[in-house]
């Protein structure tokens, strides 16, 4: 197993901040990363130490300014290289977050901005996620909603998928389903809340956990 750098823990604890009314333990953090607990606490103490978050035991932890831009440093590399991997190299989108995680490591930021140059400053990576520019901004984000929210009848166009399991990854490709692919929403099953969805002329039920990964916005 690679070893578990402090920027990965940054990045991991700014990943977990995102969801809404969410407060980031060390065990939310042991987990997403596959870490034991007693390690993260270890590094949770260090990176407060250090300035880059904020932390009270039993009361969770966020990130200061200096920790934010340092997970916004380590994400750009991350998903720079990712579009890299896809758009010049051709991996498919299955392949590149593994061999994205060890590049952000090693790679300069002068290369890192030769590469952008080179991608003419792309604003999303191949799973549609966000790409902040050397400032740490994010660009303007489209209206999404989550499969789950999609209505029952209309076509939408997919804009981002979460997951990063190469399994899953693999599936969604397998039944047609890329970036900007157009989807109807044939049902939804009230018994399971999975929906059913047409990709092409073919159907597939999409249970609600796999669903939850999937963003769309209404094709018009």
């Amino acid at each position: 197993m690679p070893t578990i750098s402090k920027e990965d823990y940054i990045k991991a604890i700014y990943q977990l901040e995102s969801y809404p009314d969410k407060s980031v333990s060390t065990t939310d953090v042991a987990n997403k990363l596959e870490v034991s607990k007693a390690a993260t606490s270890e590094m949770v103490q260090r990176l407060s130490e250090q300035g880059f978050l904020n932390y009270e035991k039993y009361r969770g932890m966020s990130l200061t300014e200096d920790g934010k831009r340092t997970a916004l440093h380590v994400i750009r590399r991350h998903r720079i290289w990712e579009l890299f991997l896809v758009d010049v190299l051709g991996l498919t989108w299955s392949e590149v977050h593994a061999e994205a995680e060890i590049l952000e490591h090693s790679t300069s930021d002068f290369l890192i901005e030769r590469l952008d140059k080179y991608l003419r400053h792309p604003k999303f990576d191949p799973h549609g996620e966000p790409i902040p520019d050397k400032y740490g901004n994010l660009p303007e984000l489209p209206d999404w909603v989550s499969l789950p929210k999609c209505e029952v009848g209309k076509s939408y166009r997919l804009v981002k998928v979460t997951d990063s399991s190469k399994e899953l990854m693999d599936y969604f490709t397998e039944i047609g389903l890329s970036l900007n692919k157009v989807v109807m929403i044939v049902s939804r099953l009230s018994y399971d809340n999975s929906t059913i969805i047409q990709v092409g002329n073919d159907s597939f039920n999409i249970s609600e956990k796999i669903a939850s990964n999937l963003f769309f916005i209404e094709d018009v």
